[in-house]
């Protein structure tokens, strides 16, 4: 049995939108797969015309004015779609919360009081 390969975007296209889970991954290198229900991530779960949106805005490196000439579209129309796609990812979180050690070394140079080291080391849980 030959082993194909399917794109994203013929796979995106095959399922028309609707959820679905990855089963199966194997990695070329070694050919160990690994089973289990893998989500993807929220870009690949896009559609094909979103996840082209979103590749061309990267590409642009966010330049509205340049998206418009790429789509022939109006910037009010360039804002609203980037609008629309804004609300359907969750946003990442890149400052995450500081560490225990962290919280500790604050409070002992002062920056912080006890109460306030207490109050963030029970809202890390």
């Amino acid at each position: 049995m030959k082993d194909q390969t399917m794109g994203w975007q013929e796979l995106t296209n095959l399922t028309r939108g609707q959820p679905f889970v990855v089963e199966r991954v194997r990695l070329t290198g070694s050919g160990i797969a690994i089973e289990g229900g893998f989500e993807l991530p929220q870009l690949a779960q896009l559609s094909v015309e979103d996840q082209v949106f979103v590749t061309a805005f990267v590409r642009c490196h966010g330049s509205i004015k340049e998206m418009e000439r790429i789509f022939g579209v109006s910037y009010p129309t360039i804002k609203s779609r980037l609008n629309r796609l804004a609300q359907m990812l969750d946003f990442v979180e890149t400052d995450p919360a500081p560490s225990s050690a962290d919280i500790i070394d604050r409070l002992r140079r002062g920056e912080i009081t006890a109460q306030q080291a207490a109050s963030e080391l029970e809202g890390r849980t």
